[in-house]
């Protein structure tokens, strides 16, 4: 219940933002939903082969909701580049970051085993963001990550990744704790949700996953911020940098990107759907 009411307070914050963005706009919140999840439906099916259908979707939503139509047409902007997720860091951040409060490291959490014990992809993460909390010694760090142990309802993968860190030299006053989260999204949503209201001072954050993960995970932290703006440009959160572990294996598709995007916008049970291949691409037109 508390993570409904999370997603639910997070996309009544975005509607309100929606409708300060622009001209005021009288759209049939059902019928924008509708048109985001086509275009990020028919981008996450086809890819590049549908740009003009979804040129001409962005349109129809700007024209039904101008700051919605403004802020998706970011999102895609982002999302088509073939810059996410480059330059790809591995092992560790790169030089150059402020080594102030106000850059966050943002740890991806990895599903814990039914024991409520680290995988060790998790452990792997940990390792990488390590060595760039070493380097970045001011940097707070967020571990994200809800109960995910099938046998285990105590555990977290953020409370376990918290105490990981805390037991190999970082200091307890720089870890916060994300722990209600169980997708990606959900990360972004919630993480968003405690920087901006109770660590005032972050205004840019690293990405620490898996390398297959990384352009996932900045696709919706980008997401999420555009979201929240209360004019487009002006995000209270930027996303500067990433390190990542190189996993010999592992991949997100750009249909389980797709379903992400919808659950940022709030539409959290056609999102399940697609995580879980049950979402029918015919209940939309085909691609022509």
């Amino acid at each position: 219940m508390k993570k409904i009411c999370s997603i639910a307070l997070s996309l009544l914050l975005m509607l309100g933002m929606m409708s300060a963005c622009g001209t005021k706009s009288d759209a049939n919140p059902t019928d924008v939903q509708k048109i985001i999840e086509e275009i990020a439906v028919d981008y996450g099916t086809y890819g590049a082969e549908a740009n003009d259908r979804i040129n001409v979707l962005l349109n129809d939503l700007s024209a039904a909701d101008p700051g919605a139509g403004k802020r998706f047409a970011d999102i895609m902007e982002i999302w088509r580049s073939p810059e996410l997720g480059k330059p790809l860091n591995y092992d560790v951040l790169p030089d150059g970051l402020p080594d102030t409060d106000e850059l966050c490291i943002v740890v991806l959490g990895f599903q814990l085993n039914p024991d409520g014990t680290m995988k060790a992809e998790l452990t792997e993460r940990l390792n990488v963001a390590l060595a760039s909390a070493n380097k970045y010694k001011n940097a707070y760090i967020v571990c994200t990550g809800g109960g995910t142990a099938a046998e285990n309802k105590s555990a977290s993968e953020a409370g376990e990744m918290s105490e990981w860190l805390e037991q190999h030299g970082i200091e307890k006053r720089r870890l916060i704790v994300e722990d209600n989260s169980i997708t990606t999204a959900q990360n972004a949503i919630f993480t968003y949700d405690i920087l901006t209201s109770l660590y005032p001072s972050v205004k840019k954050l690293a990405i620490i996953s898996s390398d297959y993960h990384i352009a996932t995970g900045e696709l919706l932290f980008k997401a999420e911020a555009i979201t929240r703006a209360n004019t487009p440009g002006n995000e209270k959160l930027e996303i500067v940098s990433n390190a990542a572990w190189k996993a010999p294996s592992g991949t997100l598709s750009t249909m389980f990107q797709a379903g992400a995007l919808i659950e940022i916008f709030g539409d959290v049970k056609t999102a399940f759907d697609i995580y879980y291949d049950n979402y029918d691409i015919h209940a939309l037109p085909p691609l022509k």
